[in-house]
């Protein structure tokens, strides 16, 4: 149904996963999906996944927190039509074992730079080129800890996540008259969790089942769209149903 045919999509975080879900939901579609991961072997392994099945696809490692390597991939890759900030860290290597009360600033660095920071880096990145070509989409994956709030240990993941959907709004509000659109989908449990507490999560889930790179790829898909050319500034959860209120 959507045609992303002529465009150029990069995905960051795109070796594995929900990443890995949305590029090629893109590259299906049509676009020529720029495939990014910290680590070049799990980009190398998608890209000739994608590939075989007809895809077209690059792989362009880099490290969202390292906005020089950003600029060089970008400048090198021409014009970017679609981002798609999934780079992020979540789970376990998200959490700090402290309450926020015991937590010091350096605490919050590891959290804050790859999921703010790293999609300000990015926007900044391919911002220019869209504007100059008078169209473009950002679509950021984020997080329910984004828009309800966690604790546990997770409260400077959950204030960058919220800070992502923030940047998504004010793009919006500055870049709708450029043609560009940027939103967010926040995403809920996913399938990547770990099988023993699979069934107990499920449950609280209305329809029944945890969340696919499928699910996230068709969402980015149209929200990658020109059918989804109307909507900005907007933040949907993917979620089963689980976060309602």
């Amino acid at each position: 149904m959507f045609d992303l045919t002529g465009r150029t999509a990069l995905v960051t975080g795109a070796g594995q996963n929900v990443g890995a879900g949305i590029a090629r939901a893109l590259g299906t579609a049509g676009a020529t999906v720029l495939v990014n991961d910290l680590r070049p072997g799990r980009a190398d392994e998608i890209v000739e996944a994608l590939v075989a099945d007809g895809v077209t696809a690059v792989a362009v490692p880099f490290d969202v927190t390292d906005r020089a390597a950003i600029d060089a991939a970008v400048a090198e890759s021409g014009p970017i039509d679609v981002l798609v900030n999934n780079a992020g860290n979540g789970g376990a290597e998200a959490m700090l074992p402290k309450k926020f009360a015991a937590t010091d600033p350096d605490d919050w660095l590891g959290p804050m730079e790859i999921n703010l920071h790293g999609v300000l880096h990015c926007c900044h990145a391919v911002l220019p080129g869209m504007v100059e070509r008078g169209h473009g989409r950002i679509i950021t994956i984020s997080s329910a800890a984004g828009t309800h709030g966690v604790g546990m240990g997770f409260v400077p993941y959950s204030v960058g996540k919220g800070g992502s959907l923030s940047l998504m709004r004010s793009l919006a509000l500055e870049h709708g008259r450029d043609g560009i659109t940027a939103n967010s989908v926040a995403l809920g449990i996913m399938d990547s969790v770990r099988a023993e507490t699979a069934a107990a999560l499920t449950k609280a889930i209305p329809v029944g089942r945890l969340g696919s790179p499928d699910d996230v790829g068709a969402a980015c898909l149209w929200l990658a769209s020109d059918e989804a050319g109307w909507v900005t500034g907007q933040t949907i959860g993917l979620n089963g149903g689980a976060f309602t209120s």
